[in-house]
């Protein structure tokens, strides 16, 4: 079993650099590509840093921060690789990474952001978030990352027709795009029993969160539930484990504590080869903490 850092650091003076579709709207063209070289050339370096860090703390996996290049795809202020002074060499960083990941058997993946909703109702919303996934993927290829994870949007008051729509969503996208998607089970809607026929139909796998689960039951238990996700994927699976802040019977138990409770991580898992990505606030540090638990 490997344990996941998911994006940046607490500790560490490894930052990856972003910049605001404000910022560079106010800008010309041609200063503003240049700002925006700039930061991927940042990024990539921040990346390898990142990865190195990992590799030396027996950190497996290291999810990418979707914004890794700053607004890509705003319709506005977006842009090709082309368009910036060094595209090859922003490339050739980022492949660098990839190369560096698989000699140390480090996992990457993604896990874009909420605005990426493959069944709205909204057909410009689904045209975007198609345009982000592919920019994702594009990246994901030049790294190794395997997973980009998305949830399964909203339910629109007819949860099987919104899953419907998922699921055909899911055929418009590129092969490189479409054989990295998965879909967890989130908080409020979805729940793992509603993901799993649509990962078995489209062959996509389950992100199972456990927090999420807990949050959001279906009468599964956790190892029913852990079988049944394990069976979706034909590499190593990819899980989420996350405390509430306030403990499971504070008024908001969905918001994620700084470290791990070590009681919430299923049992189950332990003997198992997957990823577990660390969705806690204090970061490097809660990951480096469950980590020698785990190993108490």
């Amino acid at each position: 079993m490997r344990l996941g850092l998911c994006c940046m650091f607490r500790d560490q003076p490894i930052k990856f650099p972003t910049t605001t579709v404000t910022a560079i709207s106010k800008m010309k063209r041609p200063e503003a590509l240049a700002k925006l070289n700039r930061l991927c050339l940042e990024n990539a370096a921040a990346l390898l840093a990142a990865l190195q860090y990992c590799a030396a703390n027996g950190i497996g996996c290291f999810r990418i921060n979707s914004q890794i290049l700053p607004i890509k795809t705003h319709p506005e202020c977006g842009y090709n690789l082309s368009d910036l002074p060094d595209d090859a060499e922003i490339i050739r960083s980022f492949r660098a990474c990839g190369r560096f990941a698989k000699t140390n058997r480090l996992r990457t993946c993604f896990h874009p952001d909420q605005f990426v909703v493959l069944n709205s109702q909204r057909p410009d919303v689904v045209e975007k978030s198609i345009l982000e996934l592919e920019y994702q993927a594009e990246v994901a290829e030049w790294v190794g990352a395997d997973v980009m994870n998305i949830h399964g949007g909203g339910a629109y008051g007819n949860k099987a027709q919104a899953l419907g729509d998922f699921a055909r969503a899911l055929d418009r996208l590129s092969e490189r795009a479409r054989c990295r998607i998965t879909v967890e089970n989130d908080d409020k809607l979805f729940t793992p029993a509603d993901l799993l026929p649509v990962c078995r139909d489209s062959g996509i796998p389950l992100v199972y969160d456990a927090h999420h689960h807990r949050c959001n039951p279906d009468g599964q238990s956790i190892e029913e539930t852990t079988q049944l996700a394990v069976a979706t994927w034909t590499r190593e699976p990819l899980f989420h484990i996350s405390s509430p802040l306030e403990g499971w019977t504070g008024p908001k138990p969905e918001r994620h504590h700084d470290f791990i409770d070590s009681t919430d991580f299923p049992t189950c898992w332990r003997a198992l080869d997957i990823t577990v990505e660390v969705e806690a606030k204090a970061k490097e540090a809660a990951v480096l903490k469950l980590k020698k638990e785990l190993a108490g």
